[in-house]
C-alpha cells in the first residue's frame, strides 16, 4: 500500500540507488525504492569485486558515513587483498572478491529490514513536474506516485543497446529491459543536455572446462581486512584468484577480426571508459603490447563460473569462443554468458550542484552511472551524498557537502559538478591533491562524526571511532617521549643495514628512517613489550606509525586545505547574475552561469576562470 506522498523516491535498485534509499530512509525519509526488478537489487553486472585503487578507499569512506557498502562486500567476500602494499600508505587500496548472488542478496534483504523504506517493481518512464520543481514519478503500470523529491539513479538503463557481434539488443542488462521517456522528457522540455557512453563486460565461463595449471595463482592476504570499520567479519576461508596472459596468436587473430567489433565498425556511438578498456580497443591503443593480462576471478563459493576480468568484448560469441581457445589453459572452455558492450544516456553531471541536485529541476536529483561514471564504488558513492541531501533538503536541513581533503567521495562529486566529464569517469589516487589525507586506514577518523551528526553512524559506532583515536594518540605519544638504547636497537639496524647510534635516541626518529617498515616494528622486543601491554591492535600501531613516519607529507597537505578553505569560507549568492558583469571574460561568464558554484573555491576551479575573474567576483561580493 502506497503512502499518498512519499519524502523521496529511488529510482534504481543498483549500487547508487540502494545506498540513497538506505540512506534517506535511516536519516527519517518516507521513502520509495522503485526498480524494473526486485531480483537484481545490487546486483554485480561487470566483475564481482569491490574496492581496487581509490576505489577501496570510497567504500571505507561510505562505510565511515554510515552506509552499507562496506559491510555488505564483508559479508560476501570470498577474497581479501590489501594492493600496492610495497608503495606508500597513501597508494594502500582494499580490495575483495565476492560472491556475486549472495552480494545481492544481502542487500535486497538489508533495504527490506529498513522501516521507512519501501520496495515497488515497476519501471518508472517519466517525472511529474511542475515549475521546474519535481512532484513525482509515472511508471509504465500507469502509476502516479507523489513525492517531494526524487533520486534518477537509472544506471545503463536510458535508451540501453547491447552489442554482440552484429546483434543489437535493447536493453539496460542482458535480458533486462531498456527505460525509455526519461531522457526525452528533461531534455526535450527543460533543456538538460545529455550524451551517451559506452561500457562493457567479460565472458563468464565454466571452470570445468579450463586449465588451471596452466595460470599463475593469485592468493588473498594471510591476514585479511576488513572494509567495515564497525561491524568486523572475520574471512576464513579465500577462494584463489589466477592471472594469465594472451599470446601473440590472440593479438593478430583480434586484429584481423576488428572490422566485426561494433566498437570499430561505427556500430556503438558512446565513448568508452579509457581506463578499463576492451579486449579490442587496447590491441589498438597499445599496438607495440603483444599480449596482455587477464584475470579469471570466482563468481562464488557455490558455483563453478569464473568471470574473466580484462576481457571485456562486444565481439560475437563464436569470435568469443575462438579467441579464448587460443589461450593457454582455456582450449576446451565453455562460455556460460558471453561477454557484451552497452551504450546508454547520461546526464552532464556539471548541470548539478555539489549536493547532486539538478540547476535547472529543483528537488531533482541524479546518481550513478547516469552522471557519466563507471564502477561499482563510484555509483554507491553518489548514491549515499544524493540520499543524504535528498532527506534533509525535504526537513530543511544544509545540505552535506563532502571537501576534496575529507574524502575521494568529494573529490569524485567535485570533479563531475566543476568539470563534467565526456568519457565514463573512473577514480584514481592520481585525482586528488590531499593523498596523504585520504588513506583507507583513516577514513573513520575523517567521516564518521558527519554521519554521526546526522544520524548514520549510531552512539555506539562513533565510540568505536573516538576510542582508536585516542589508542592511536597515546600510541604516538610513546614514541615521541620514549628512548631506544644503543644496546636495544643496535642489532636491529645493524641486520637492517641502517646507521648504528651511538647514544639514546627517541623511538620516534629511529621508526622515521625510511628504511624501517611497519612489519619491522613487530621485530623490535622494547617497543613490542609496550605495544601489548596497552593491547594496541595492528590497526593502530599501523596508523601510528604512518603519522610519525609521514608527518612532514601530511602537515604539507593539511596546509594546501587550510588556504583553500579561505577561499570556500566566501560564499557566492545563488541568484549572482555573472551575465551584467562586463568585466569578466565571456567564457567565465558563461561557466559561472552553468555551474553557480556556491563558494569562491568552488569558482576557481571551472575551467576557463582565471583569478583575475575570481577577484572581480570578490569585489562584486563585497559591494
Amino acid at each position: 500500500m502506497f503512502l499518498n506522498i512519499y519524502d523521496v523516491i529511488v529510482v534504481g535498485g543498483g549500487h547508487a540507488g540502494s545506498e540513497a534509499a538506505a540512506a534517506s530512509a535511516n536519516i527519517g525519509s518516507n521513502t520509495l525504492l522503485i526498480t524494473s526488478n526486485l531480483q537484481t537489487i545490487g546486483v554485480m553486472s561487470c566483475n564481482p569485486a569491490m574496492g581496487g585503487i581509490a576505489k577501496g578507499q570510497m567504500i571505507r569512506e561510505i562505510d565511515a558515513l554510515g552506509g552499507y557498502s562496506g559491510i555488505i562486500t564483508d559479508y560476501s567476500s570470498i577474497q581479501f587483498r590489501m594492493l600496492n602494499k610495497s608503495k606508500g600508505p597513501a597508494m594502500w587500496s582494499p580490495r575483495s572478491q565476492c560472491d556475486r548472488k549472495l552480494f545481492s542478496f544481502l542487500w535486497k534483504r538489508t533495504l527490506q529490514k529498513i522501516k521507512k523504506l519501501d520496495l515497488y517493481q515497476d519501471t518508472v518512464t517519466s517525472l511529474i513536474i511542475k515549475k521546474n520543481r519535481v512532484l513525482g514519478v509515472k511508471t509504465f503500470l500507469g502509476k502516479e506516485i507523489k513525492s517531494k523529491s526524487v533520486i534518477l539513479t537509472n544506471g545503463t538503463f536510458l535508451n540501453g543497446k547491447i552489442h554482440i557481434g552484429n546483434k543489437k539488443i535493447n536493453g539496460g542488462r542482458i535480458k533486462e529491459k531498456e527505460v525509455k521517456g526519461i531522457t526525452e522528457q528533461l531534455n526535450k522540455y527543460f533543456g538538460l543536455k545529455y550524451g551517451r557512453m559506452k561500457t562493457g563486460t567479460s565472458p563468464r565461463i565454466d571452470g570445468k572446462s579450463i586449465n588451471f595449471n596452466k595460470f599463475t595463482i593469485q592468493y588473498g592476504d594471510k591476514n585479511p581486512g576488513n572494509f567495515s570499520f564497525f561491524k568486523k567479519k572475520k574471512l576464513n576461508k579465500q577462494l584463489k584468484c589466477f592471472i594469465t596472459y594472451t599470446p601473440e596468436i590472440v593479438y593478430n587473430l583480434i586484429k584481423k577480426n576488428l572490422v566485426y567489433s561494433p566498437i570499430f565498425n561505427k556500430h556503438i556511438e558512446g565513448i568508452g571508459p579509457r581506463y578499463c578498456p576492451s579486449i579490442e580497443e587496447k590491441i589498438i591503443r597499445f599496438p607495440n603490447q603483444k599480449r596482455h593480462p587477464i584475470f579469471i576471478e570466482p563468481e562464488g563459493l557455490n558455483t563453478t563460473e569464473m568471470y574473466i576480468n580484462g576481457f571485456s568484448t562486444s565481439f560475437s560469441k563464436v569470435l568469443q569462443y575462438d579467441i579464448l581457445k587460443k589461450i593457454s589453459g582455456f582450449e576446451k572452455v565453455n562460455i556460460t554468458q558471453p561477454g557484451y558492450a552497452i551504450e546508454y544516456d547520461y546526464f552532464y553531471p556539471n548541470q548539478l550542484k555539489n549536493t547532486l541536485e539538478s540547476n535547472i529541476i529543483e528537488n531533482l536529483f541524479f546518481a550513478g552511472q547516469i552522471n557519466g561514471t563507471t564502477g561499482y564504488e563510484e555509483a554507491a558513492a553518489q548514491g549515499l551524498i544524493s540520499g543524504i541531501n535528498a532527506c534533509r533538503k525535504v526537513f530543511d536541513k544544509d545540505p552535506i557537502i563532502i571537501k576534496r581533503n575529507q574524502g575521494y567521495i568529494g573529490v569524485l562529486i567535485d570533479d563531475l559538478v566543476t568539470k563534467g566529464t565526456k568519457e565514463p569517469y573512473r577514480m584514481f589516487t592520481s585525482r586528488s591533491e590531499y593523498r596523504m589525507l585520504l588513506r583507507q586506514d583513516n577514513a573513520d577518523e575523517r567521516l564518521s562524526h558527519i554521519g554521526y551528526r546526522i544520524g548514520l553512524v549510531s552512539n555506539k559506532n562513533i565510540k568505536i571511532v573516538e576510542n582508536k583515536k585516542l589508542k592511536v594518540k597515546n600510541c604516538i605519544f610513546f614514541f615521541e617521549k620514549n628512548y631506544l638504547t644503543p644496546n636495544e636497537i643496535n642489532p636491529f639496524l645493524l641486520k637492517k643495514k641502517s646507521s648504528l647510534i651511538v647514544s639514546n635516541k627517541k623511538i620516534e626518529s629511529i621508526l622515521s628512517r625510511s628504511e624501517i617498515s611497519i612489519e619491522d616494528v613487530k621485530n623490535i622486543p622494547f617497543i613490542m613489550n609496550e605495544i601489548d601491554k596497552n593491547d594496541y591492535s595492528d590497526e593502530i600501531l599501523e596508523q601510528a606509525l604512518i603519522k610519525i613516519k609521514y608527518k612532514g607529507y601530511i602537515h604539507r597537505e593539511i596546509d594546501n586545505a587550510k588556504k583553500l578553505l579561505r577561499l570556500e569560507k566566501i560564499k557566492i549568492p545563488y541568484n549572482f547574475s555573472y551575465k551584467k558583469i562586463n568585466s569578466l571574460s565571456l567564457e567565465a561568464r558563461e561557466k559561472l552561469s552553468l555551474h553557480k558554484p556556491m563558494s569562491l573555491a568552488e569558482a576557481a576551479k571551472i575551467s576557463g576562470v582565471s583569478p583575475s575573474d575570481l577577484n572581480v567576483i570578490l569585489i562584486y561580493i563585497r559591494k
